[in-house]
């Protein structure tokens, strides 16, 4: 599951320049790497093949700013396999560093439909000493939103198997298949295995905690999209409420409503620095800005805030319910985007029409109705009630990834770090809330194995005016290796306009960083308290 905007992030190929100069002589070859051992699997092939002085320009994602690589030396190992029985073909990709291993292996996530994000993660992985592995759970991982050509055998009938292998099984036989690689091409098992990823990357790290709690020693999981079979048919909420009323508002009109929610919650917290930084505490009604005028970028004309787009922000907010009112999932946050769940199209001012989020309108089609021809936009209410409960009877115990007993995650010395924006204009923050409650429920003292640090101000994944947790990777290392709790994380703006690059906290639910006093842009002028 992935934002809108993830396009920018799982295209990576435009941001990803090879140079490929020479060949080292190594034992980088197919004939050096013995076949792994996967029990419910056949290996088809494996090859290996030698990559020196790779650069990689990687955007914000995978809890890292902005980076660029250089001089990459990798041994990189494809080993292709299938299910007996299954009808699939998997293809596992692992880059294994020609120098300077640090000991340690990493699985990679993926995002939206793919399994992987392999030209984003595994050069970042790399580029600190892990092998890293990448698996396409058996479809192709460039149709990041358009399932169309795995997700049916034939109309009405689910390729059951590759909804496995994309919702769990394929990320336990990568873990299996990466380590064995691993351990024949070093010589030595890693000392320390590290699952990192965002999103469905999110999701396929709480599953591993969940289903193969004895793969990874530490897990980051980022603004996870768990519940995904609630969440995902909640993100076309939206635009269910613009279908029904008839009235697609254009963004700016949108934005002019996020704007007045965030200037009336922004000092909920003690601070003005145009971050909603307690959504829970922001009841800002955007019936209170009807009328109120705004202008669209290049229109030059005043409009004014329509009743119909402050009824349709209210539901955005309020989240999905029942044709009787009855709560069935949780909403934006108020300084969330509406771009990413209630995005509109305007070929001219006054005549625009829904662009539903993809990932969730052919999750209904494929997976739900089970029908390439249903056109969700002529969905009714009741109708959406029907699909809400479907999308979880038919699919929760297989990519559901909502089990709160994390006993064998703990038993077996796992450590899992969860961070989620809480301005996520895609995943909601407050079904990531919710999971981790309902962990703590079951056992009061899940934050000695599993910390949940909320984000304000940021984005899905990345971006926003918010605090990134720029350093959380080397956090959870410390807690693995060096038992070093993480207290907090380490939260940095991205610079303004004029350069300025603010720092805060991120503390560990449920505490806040309360502002002390002193300089708002250091993190010092903040603490973690029970309360702002």
């Amino acid at each position: 599951m992935h934002r809108l905007r993830a396009l920018s992030l799982l295209a990576f190929t435009g941001a990803l320049s090879l140079a490929v100069e020479g060949a080292v002589t190594n034992t980088c070859t197919a004939a050096a790497i013995p076949y792994p051992e996967l029990f419910g699997a056949d290996i088809i092939s494996l090859s290996a093949s030698t990559v020196t002085n790779l650069s990689a320009s990687l955007i914000q994602a995978d809890s890292h700013f902005p980076l660029n690589i250089t001089g990459l030396n990798f041994c990189n190992v494809t080993v292709q396999y299938t299910h007996p029985g299954q009808n699939d073909s998997i293809n596992v990709q692992l880059w294994l560093p020609l120098e300077g291993w640090n000991g340690r292996f990493m699985g990679t996530g993926g995002g939206a439909y793919a399994t992987e994000t392999g030209f984003q993660s595994l050069p970042y992985a790399v580029s600190m000493g892990y092998s890293a592995v990448a698996t396409d759970g058996g479809h192709a991982s460039g149709v990041y939103y358009d399932p169309s050509s795995w997700a049916l055998v034939s109309p009405g009938n689910v390729n059951w198997a590759l909804l496995q292998d994309f919702a769990a099984i394929a990320l336990d036989d990568a873990a299996t298949i990466g380590k064995a690689v691993t351990t024949a091409y070093y010589g030595s098992p890693p000392e320390y295995s590290y699952w990192n990823g965002c999103s469905t990357g999110g999701r396929q790290g709480l599953m591993m905690a969940q289903r193969y709690p004895s793969q990874y020693d530490g897990i980051l999981a980022a603004a996870p999209a768990i519940q995904w079979t609630s969440g995902i048919v909640a993100e076309y909420w939206p635009q269910l409420v613009m279908n029904q009323i008839g009235v697609y508002p254009p963004q700016c009109e949108f934005e002019a409503i996020r704007e007045a929610a965030t200037a009336a919650c922004d000092e909920l917290d003690g601070v003005a620095d145009g971050i909603i930084a307690a959504p829970g505490l922001c009841a800002f009604d955007p019936r209170a800005v009807v009328g109120q005028a705004f202008t669209c970028p290049g229109s030059g004309t005043n409009e004014t805030i329509s009743s119909e787009a402050a009824t349709i922000a209210l539901a955005a907010w309020s989240g999905p319910r029942t044709t009787d009112g009855r709560f069935l999932w949780h909403g934006l946050n108020r300084d969330a985007s509406f771009a990413g769940l209630a995005n509109t199209s305007c070929s001219s001012p006054g005549n625009c029409t829904g662009q539903p989020f993809p990932l969730s309108s052919s999750w209904i089609t494929y997976f739900v109705q089970k029908d390439p021809t249903f056109d969700v936009m002529q969905m009714s209410y009741r109708q959406y009630d029907s699909i809400f409960r479907q999308s979880n009877n038919q699919y929760a115990s297989i990519i559901g990834t909502s089990d709160p007993d994390l006993t064998d995650f703990r038993e077996a010395g796992g450590k899992m770090i969860n961070w989620h924006g809480l301005a996520d204009e895609i995943i909601l923050p407050n079904g990531t809330y919710d999971y981790y409650q309902r962990v703590l429920d079951l056992d009061p003292n899940a934050a000695d194995y599993y910390r949940f640090f909320p984000a304000p101000g940021v984005a899905h994944c990345a971006g926003g005016a918010g605090y990134f947790p720029d350093n959380v990777l080397q956090s959870l290392v410390d807690w693995v290796e060096n038992d070093i709790v993480p207290e907090t994380l380490s939260g940095t703006t991205l610079p303004d306009t004029n350069g300025t690059v603010r720092r805060a906290p991120l503390c560990p639910y449920p505490l806040v960083a309360a502002y002390n006093g002193g300089d708002i842009n250091v993190a010092s002028s903040f603490e973690c308290q029970t309360s702002f």
